[in-house]
Formats: structure tokens, sequence, C-alpha cells
């Protein structure tokens, strides 16, 4: 009986050990997410100061680009002038600390990763800041100019006298921008995903339909309700899907031949 007892409250001593352990393990991690939100939090208050300086110059380019000589801006609220200000620093602010965030998140993943995977996984961060850079260019070239040009196109056959206020017309283009820029990241979305086999290239083509539709859906709603709109921000929708299957192939193929050498080796 005493031998049972010394045995019993050793395995409850090893149980107590081990839900310790994995406690503060849980706290790690959650100390080491906050630092890494610490880090990003303070690299936004500094993309804020880079915004300032820059949200003048950032309106002087949009507002030249599309509404010299075409229609005049008003500011309705005694806010709008402020709010505007604010939106440009943000926003710059946002694209400042984008690689930044993609980096600490990296670094937050690190620890549980291979060196292979490390180094390949590092890859992401410019990736995602090219791949955001080029939806922004994307959304605002192609896509605004043709909402622009419709809206007015419908205001000018119903003989309507264009009144825009400065807070409508730009969030009118963030609408459009922001949205678009988000979508061209999801080619490195997939491929994360697929790394750590979540998804995969199979699963990928027999959601392809849904996926089609998904695209359409949202090309359509962020254009303006022409065909011609519809099609030019459908078609690059459903090809960085596709890329995003390519992608995601790549990665399996390359899983699946690690897993045979390992097969093979254990064998």
């Amino acid at each position: 009986m005493a031998i049972a007892a010394t045995e019993t409250q050793q395995d409850y001593s090893h149980g107590d050990g081990k839900a310790e352990g994995s406690l503060m393990s849980l706290f790690d991690h959650l100390n080491e997410l906050r630092r890494r939100l610490i880090y990003v939090l303070l690299m936004l208050t500094i993309g804020l100061v880079i915004g300032v300086v820059l949200a003048k110059p950032a309106y002087n380019f949009l507002i030249d680009r599309h509404t010299a000589n075409a229609i005049a801006l008003h500011a309705f609220s005694l806010w709008d002038g402020i709010g505007m200000y604010m939106k440009f620093a943000f926003v710059i602010a946002m694209i400042v600390t984008f690689p930044f965030t993609i980096y600490q998140l990296w670094a937050f993943v690190k620890p549980g990763l291979s060196k292979n995977e490390q180094r390949s996984s590092l890859k992401y961060v410019p990736l995602a800041l090219m791949m955001l850079l080029l939806g922004l260019a994307f959304s605002y070239f192609v896509v605004f100019p043709l909402a622009f040009d419709f809206t007015r196109m419908v205001a000018g056959q119903l003989e309507l006298q264009e009144t825009y206020g400065i807070a409508q017309y730009f969030a009118f283009l963030f609408h459009i921008v922001i949205p678009i820029s988000l979508l061209f990241e999801l080619p490195l979305v997939i491929m994360f995903l697929t790394a750590i086999r979540i998804v995969n290239p199979i699963r990928l083509r027999k959601m392809r339909r849904v996926a089609y539709f998904v695209m359409v859906v949202t090309g359509v709603t962020i254009t303006p309700p022409d065909f011609i709109s519809d099609i030019l921000v459908s078609i690059p929708l459903i090809a960085l899907y596709e890329l995003s299957v390519w992608l995601s192939g790549t990665i399996y193929r390359k899983q699946v031949e690690t897993d045979k050498r390992w097969e093979d080796e254990l064998g």
C-alpha cells in the first residue's frame, strides 16, 4: 500500500511537471507574440510620422492625375481636410510597415522551422511587398480609372451637376484600391498554407469552380456595373488563383519528394 501510494504521488508530480512545462511554454509564446506586436506598433508609429510628411505630395499626385480640370472636390465638414490628411498618413504608414510586419511574423514562427525552411520562408518578406505594390499599381492605374470614368459618364447622361466631397471621393478610391491590393497577396498565402500542409494543389483544383465564382463576384462588386470593367478585373483575379495553384504544386512536389526520401531511409 505504501509503495502504491508513493508511485501514485510520483505520477501526480510528473503530471504536474508536464502541465507546468506546457504552461510555461505557452506563456513564453504569448510573451514572444506580445513583443513582436510591440515592435510592429512602434514601426507603425514611425510610419505615421513618415506618412504625415508624405501625405501632401501623395494627395497632390492623386488629385493632379484624375481630378485636375475634371471635377472640383469640396469639404462638407470642418473635419474633412484633417480626416483626409490622416487617412493618407495611415495608408502610407501601412505600406511602410507591411514588410516589417511580415518579417516579425516570420521571426515569430522561425523557432519552429528547420534551417532550410527558415531560408526558404524568409523570401516571402520581399515578395509580400512586391505583390502589394503590384496590386496597388493594378488597382490604381487600371481599375480605378475605369470606375472613375464610368461614374462620371452616368452622371453626364443624367445631366447631373458634379459636386463631390473630398471624403466621398477618397472613400471611393480606397474601397477599390485596398481590397484589390490585399487580394494580390493570395499566392503568398496559398504558398504558406501549403508549406504548413493545410492545403495542397489537389484540394485547390477541386475548389476551382467555387474559387472562380468568388473571384468573379469580387470583381463585379468592386468595379462599376459594366461588362468591360468586370472582365478586366475578374480575369487577373482568376489568374492570381491559377498562379497560387501552380506555386502550391511546386511546394507540394518538394514535400512529396522529401517524404519519400524519409520513407526510403527509414524503410
